[in-house]
């Protein structure tokens, strides 16, 4: 064609509607390639800038001390929401392996955050994992013990000479609690199941507020069925959830460090006000890693979450660690043996946000 128009002259109006049909098709071509470069995504981007953002993130881990459920809500829902993609970052919640301790994963630096309770970071900080908190979420600790009325267990002195069940691995704070008010029970490792309980093998069983408690009142009781005794309120207040790195990744990369906390913070404060949605993110993961999980509960429990995160009379979570908690966990500790010595509290303690 090109050819034939270069040695043979055809009809200007012929031309004309040639070099018209021609730019019509070029137009129609750019417009399709616009479209592409424009495809929109299910969070209202583009895929190129998509494409662009995600090549920029940093791919960071983050594990969980146990099963995936509302009490990791935060960042399940920081993830999906697109909250940590905000502060560049692409989050991989490691699943738990109940093979695998936190405390290798962390040594090894398998895992770049960790959430963990107080006591058992002391206690891996003391063993030599050089790990340092770098916000501390909990303000109230959520161990409980409960009985049922018909025991007639109404107070502390009631509970001498009881059969109390008791988590292995999580001894310290009962026993230190048994010591401080004198009481002389029969101590009897139950796992994490309140079957026992339930079937009146035990006379008080214990508990954590936002999750076992909630088990035994959908096993039948009405909570006017029960006594309760929370360890925070007898002056034994361990705080438990508060994020966790090494020290070397907070020394190498603060700005990390401090833009997940405030994209976790986010996440959580997002769950809190959108429940439903925060629901819906935590069943979804659950039943894709085919585990059991009850909605019904997970409510309960990010309620739960939220009076533990956010204090009495505030309205934000809570981010810091009193050197006053801190000492009085790790004397605890020291006295029970389970460390020789009480890491500093500055050695400790590296908050990445300011109050």
């Amino acid at each position: 064609m090109p050819a034939l128009l270069k040695y043979h002259y055809p009809n200007p109006i012929l031309l004309k509607a040639i070099r018209i049909f021609a730019l019509f098709i070029l137009a129609l071509m750019l417009g399709c390639n616009d479209n592409k470069g424009t495809e929109q995504q299910p969070n209202g981007e583009s895929a190129e800038t998509a494409s662009k953002d995600t090549s920029a993130l940093r791919n960071i881990t983050f594990l969980p001390y146990w099963v995936t459920n509302a009490q990791f809500a935060g960042y399940y829902v920081a993830e999906e929401m697109g909250i940590y993609k905000k502060y560049g970052i692409k989050l991989k919640v490691i699943q738990y392996q109940p093979f695998i301790t936190s405390n290798d994963l962390i040594k090894e630096g398998k895992a770049d955050f960790s959430a963990l309770w107080l006591a058992n970071a002391i206690e891996l900080k003391e063993s030599g994992a050089d790990i340092v908190n770098i916000t501390q979420m909990s303000s109230r600790s959520s161990l409980m013990m409960v009985s049922k009325k018909k025991r007639n267990i109404k107070t502390i002195k009631d509970l001498n000479g009881k059969k109390i069940g008791i988590w292995s691995g999580f001894e310290v704070q009962p026993k230190a609690f048994f010591k401080k008010y004198n009481l002389k029970s029969t101590l009897i490792p139950v796992g994490s199941t309140i079957n026992l309980f339930l079937m009146d093998g035990l006379d008080v069983t214990h508990a954590n507020w936002f999750d076992e408690y909630h088990s035994i009142i959908n096993s039948g009781f009405n909570p006017d069925e029960l006594n309760t005794f929370f360890y925070a309120d007898y002056g034994l207040n361990f705080l438990e959830d508060g994020i966790y790195c090494l020290s070397d990744k907070l020394k190498k990369d603060p700005q990390l460090c401090k833009d997940f906390v405030q994209a976790t913070l986010e996440g959580w404060m997002y769950a809190f006000e959108n429940p439903e949605k925060a629901l819906d993110i935590v069943v979804r993961i659950a039943n894709e890693a085919k585990l059991p999980v009850n909605r019904v509960h997970q409510q309960w429990m990010l309620d739960r979450y939220k009076d533990l995160y956010i204090p009495k009379g505030k309205t934000t979570i809570n981010t810091s660690l009193s050197e006053k908690d801190y000492n009085f966990v790790c004397s605890v500790l020291k006295e029970s043996d389970l460390i020789k010595k009480i890491p500093t509290f500055t050695s400790f303690y590296h908050p990445v946000l300011k109050d």
